[in-house]
């Protein structure tokens, strides 16, 4: 079979105005990068489609293909005759060249132009990772310049859209030199990857440009010498920060190997940030479709509990049904195998992984009140035996499983899902939530411990609790919480596969983003800036006098 980029490179991609066309979206709402990329330029938006939602498993070594079910179930939905659009996040360069490759789908289920996409794409992350760096800079001048607002802490970070965890510690000095009337000053910080950055999850959370600007004004920078926030706005900074983020707002435009529409913006990773693409995106998938596909990173646990505890909460908007992804290798993966072994038929390693499936699912339907599907990526390793213990397994614990082939077959592999999706999204069902926004940090996170993990609740540092502290006298409440965890694990320990219980997750530290509108709890060992693995998958990429791209996927 061909790589994903050489059949990517092989498609005949359409003009991005006849992919505009199938949404009904005029030429003079489009802002063309190129024939095959465009921003959206969408004033108003009415999102009225039905909102299919599509996360999974605990991810494995194996890997589970959410991505991949997400544009292919869309393309099988178009293929059944429905009008839908994808809404997608953009991938970040920092797993692109690390382990995990990038996030345009597999196989014959890819968005393109693929390697555009995964690369700089229009340039949405660097306007970012600048917007967050011009707020760094200004912090650092006005305290060398006397230091107004009487800064005694500075908590707001730089950040770098790339995997070095040589940056996740750093001593800053700022040396004046000879200029008259400056002090110099050392302090230590660090870098979080772009795609963790409050600047990110502001830009995925707005609604326009006035939001935009009212949300960076909102960030805060540090504490002052009474233990007060001191924000963006108080720097002034907030006008310069939005006008370098004008044109990153808008949604980006592109399509599906098999020309189905595809909207993707905004990346923040699901085990350190909310996971979930632009509310604007989804918003204008809504709008111009009768279906929107979407997707959340991670397992359930992660992208899903955000994406309905958090964006559907700050959005207005719901999902009417829910597809979570799962192989057969991966449970048997969570159930203990080998990985060398996982072609072989293993059913008491299936049934040993299966709850952590089924407690994905238990979620889905008993806390979120929604429409569940599962979605299992078909291999050909699968048994008959395998199969059926799958099916068996899903419809008693309320959700119907089907297998589809979409890696394999594009659109026409995921006919059978597409037709058990829409059945599903017919149902009336509203969302129920994890956790009440009213109550303490300490009992909003226990909640999702409790409820979504399957676990004990949350121990917290002397760290945590005294900056729990802070925002109580501070007036900060009614916010939702980000859990900031390992994402192999419903714990926050990697090495507890399946459905681990009798657990607490410990958390370290509390970050309270003002301008994203929540509250970040981190868990565990997980890190802000993530590292490279020992072959990283930059080692693998290459181009050559052509410009012709190889290992990229």
């Amino acid at each position: 079979m061909l790589s994903d980029i050489e059949i990517a490179e092989s498609c005949k991609l359409q003009d991005i105005r006849e992919i505009a066309q199938k949404l009904s979206l005029d030429g003079d709402k489009l802002e063309l990068y190129g024939k095959y990329k465009a921003k959206i330029d969408l004033k108003e938006v009415n999102p009225k489609s039905k909102l299919v939602l599509v996360t999974a498993i605990n991810p494995t070594a194996s890997g589970e293909g959410k991505t991949t079910v997400s544009i292919g179930l869309a393309d099988a939905m178009s293929k059944i005759g429905k009008k839908v659009c994808l809404a997608l996040r953009e991938p970040s360069l920092g797993p692109v060249f690390g382990i995990k490759g990038g996030a345009a789908g597999g196989g014959y289920a890819q968005i393109v132009p693929m390697s555009d996409i995964n690369l700089h794409f229009t340039g949405d992350l660097h306007a970012i990772t600048a917007a967050n760096n011009l707020l760094c800079a200004m912090i650092d001048n006005h305290i060398l310049r006397g230091n107004a607002l009487k800064i005694k802490q500075v908590t707001f970070r730089r950040c770098m859209d790339m995997n070095d965890r040589a940056l996740r510690d750093v001593t800053l000095n700022c040396d004046a030199g000879v200029m008259a009337g400056c002090k110099s000053y050392t302090r230590g910080e660090g870098f979080e990857i772009t795609a963790a950055s409050e600047v990110m999850a502001v830009l995925c959370l707005a609604t326009d440009l006035s939001d935009l600007k009212k949300r960076i004004g909102d960030i805060v920078v540090g504490l002052d010498e009474d233990g007060k926030f001191v924000r963006a706005r108080q720097l002034k900074a907030d006008g310069a920060m939005a006008t370098l983020l004008k044109d990153a707002i808008k949604p980006n435009l592109v399509q599906t190997l098999e020309g189905t529409p595809a909207i993707v913006h905004g990346g923040p990773f699901a085990n350190i940030a909310h996971g979930c693409n632009s509310v604007r995106a989804t918003y204008t998938a809504m709008t111009l479709a009768d279906y929107t596909v979407t997707e959340a990173g991670f397992g359930a646990d992660l992208g899903a509990e955000k994406f309905l505890d958090t964006k559907c909460r700050i959005a207005g908007i719901q999902p009417d049904c829910v597809v979570v992804v799962a192989t057969v290798k991966a449970l048997k993966l969570h159930g203990g195998a080998d990985k060398a072994t996982l072609s072989d038929e293993n059913i008491p390693a299936l049934r040993a992984g299966l709850p952590n499936l089924l407690k994905h699912v238990e979620n889905v339907v008993k806390v979120y009140n929604k429409p569940c599907v599962v979605a299992m990526n078909r291999f050909v390793t699968d048994t008959r035996a395998e199969i059926d213990e799958v099916l068996n397994a899903c419809k008693a614990a309320g959700a119907n499983a089907v297998f589809c082939d979409v890696f394999l077959k594009g659109g026409d592999g995921g006919r059978e899902l597409a037709e058990e999706v829409v059945k599903q999204c017919a149902k009336k069902s509203e969302l129920c939530f994890a956790y009440d926004l009213n109550d303490s940090v300490e009992k909003k996170v226990s909640d999702v411990v409790r409820n979504v993990y399957g676990g004990d609740g949350a121990e917290f540092s002397d760290e945590a609790l005294r900056k729990i502290k802070a925002l109580k006298d501070n007036g900060i409440t009614g916010l939702p919480v980000i859990i900031a965890k390992t994402q192999y694990s419903l714990s926050d320990d990697a090495k507890k596969l399946s459905r681990p219980t009798g657990f607490k997750i410990k958390v370290r530290d509390i970050i309270y983003k003002g301008g994203a509108g929540f509250i970040v709890a981190v868990a565990g060992d997980i890190m802000l800036m993530p590292g490279l693995s020992k072959t990283p998958s930059a080692e693998h990429i290459d181009i050559d006098e052509n410009g012709n791209i190889t290992g990229l996927s």
